[in-house]
C-alpha cells in the first residue's frame, strides 16, 4: 500500500497537470518503495536508494548529448552492477535499480520539458521522500522505532566479504567485462543513432544480462526470449490502452501487486522491477499508437546483449583451452 500510494499521488498530479516532472517524482517513489521499512536496515536502504537513484538519473540526463560520456558512464555502471552482484542478490538488486535509473535519465533527456539534471534529481528525491514519510507512518503504526538500531559497519563488511569470496575471480571478471561492453555499447548506440525512447534498448540490455546463462547457448537464447517477451507485453498493454488515465488506473494495481508478491529469484525480480519501471516512465505517453520504435529498440537491446554474451563465452572457452595444457604439464612434472 505504501508503494501504491507513494506512486499514485505523483502520477495523479502528472495526469491532471501534464507536467513531465511528476514522472520523475513517481520514479523516485517507486525506487524508494523497493525497500521494506519494517526490516532492520529498511529505512537506511530506502534513503540509500533515493540518494543513489537521484544521482544515477541526473548523470544519465547530463551525459545524453555526448557519445563519449554516454559510453564511459554506461560502461562504469555496467562494472558497478557486476561488482555489486559479487556481494549477493540484495546488492545486485540495488545495482539493477541504479542502472535502470541511469537508462531512464539518459533516454528521457530529449523528450521532456526539463533541461536540467539538478531538477531531475530534486524531483526524484521529492518523490522518494514522500514514500519515506509514508514508511515512517507505517513503522509508527506497527509500534516500531522511527530509526532502528543499526549493526556495526565492520559486521556488514564481513558478511559482504563472505559473499564476494564465493564467486571465482575469473568468472566475476568475465561477467564484469561483458556488462561493461554491453552497457557501454548500448549507451553509445542510443546516442549515435539518436534513438527516441532509447531506454527501451538500454533496459533490455541490462535485463537480458542479469538473467542466468550458465555458460549455455540455449540458456542465453531463452533469457533473450524472456526479455523480449516482457518488452512485447509492455508494448501490447500500452497499445491496447492508449490513454494516460487508463494507463495510470492499470499501473497502480500492478505496482501494489508486484510489491506485495515480490519474487525472491534474482532473474525474475529483475524482470518484474524493470517491467514496472518502464511502464511507470511511459504511463503518461500519448504516442502508443506508434509501437514500432519501442519494439525495434527492445530487439536491438536483446540482440546486443546476446552478441556480447556469446563473445564472452568464446573468450571463456579460449581461456579454458589455454589452462588445460598448463594443468597437464604440472601433473607430468
Amino acid at each position: 500500500m505504501v508503494a501504491g500510494i507513494g506512486c499514485g499521488l505523483p502520477l495523479l498530479l502528472g495526469l491532471f497537470s501534464a507536467h513531465p516532472g511528476f514522472l520523475w517524482a513517481s520514479v523516485g517513489a517507486f525506487q524508494a518503495s523497493q525497500a521494506n521499512p519494517l526490516h532492520r536496515l529498511g529505512m537506511l536502504r530506502m534513503l540509500l536508494l533515493i540518494a543513489l537513484g537521484a544521482c544515477s538519473a541526473a548523470l544519465g540526463f547530463w551525459a545524453a548529448p555526448w557519445p563519449t560520456s554516454s559510453l564511459m558512464l554506461f560502461a562504469a555502471f555496467g562494472f558497478l552492477l557486476a561488482w555489486l552482484q559479487r556481494f549477493g542478490n540484495e546488492a545486485g538488486k540495488l545495482g539493477v535499480g541504479l542502472a535502470v535509473c541511469l537508462s531512464l535519465g539518459h533516454g528521457q533527456q530529449t523528450m521532456g520539458a526539463l533541461h536540467n539534471p539538478y531538477a531531475v534529481a530534486a524531483l526524484f528525491v521529492l518523490g522518494g521522500l514522500w514514500v519515506t514519510l509514508l514508511a515512517f507512518a507505517l513503522r509508527g503504526g506497527h509500534g516500531l522505532r522511527m530509526w532502528p538500531r543499526l549493526p556495526r559497519f565492520v559486521s556488514l563488511l564481513k558478511v559482504l566479504r563472505r559473499h564476494a569470496q564465493r564467486l571465482p575471480r575469473r568468472e566475476w571478471r568475465l561477467h564484469a567485462l561483458g556488462c561493461m561492453l554491453a552497457c557501454g555499447l548500448a549507451g553509445l548506440l542510443v546516442n549515435l543513432a539518436n534513438l527516441p525512447r532509447g531506454y527501451w534498448l538500454t533496459v533490455a540490455v541490462i535485463t537480458t544480462l542479469q538473467l542466468e546463462f550458465h555458460n549455455s547457448l540455449v540458456r542465453a537464447v531463452q533469457a533473450s526470449a524472456a526479455s523480449l517477451a516482457a518488452a512485447v507485453l509492455l508494448v501490447f498493454i500500452g497499445h491496447s490502452l492508449q490513454s494516460p488515465a487508463l494507463m495510470v488506473a492499470t499501473l497502480l494495481p500492478l505496482i501494489v501487486l508486484s510489491r506485495a508478491f515480490q519474487v525472491n529469484h534474482y532473474g525474475l525480480f529483475v524482470l518484474q522491477t524493470t517491467f514496472c519501471f518502464v511502464l511507470l516512465s511511459e504511463s503518461l505517453s500519448r504516442d502508443w499508437h506508434l509501437p514500432g520504435v519501442r519494439l525495434l529498440n527492445s530487439l536491438l537491446g536483446v540482440a546486443l546483449a546476446l552478441l556480447v554474451a556469446q563473445v564472452i563465452d568464446l573468450l571463456r572457452k579460449r581461456l579454458d583451452r589455454k589452462a588445460e595444457p598448463a594443468d597437464t604439464g604440472e601433473r607430468r612434472g
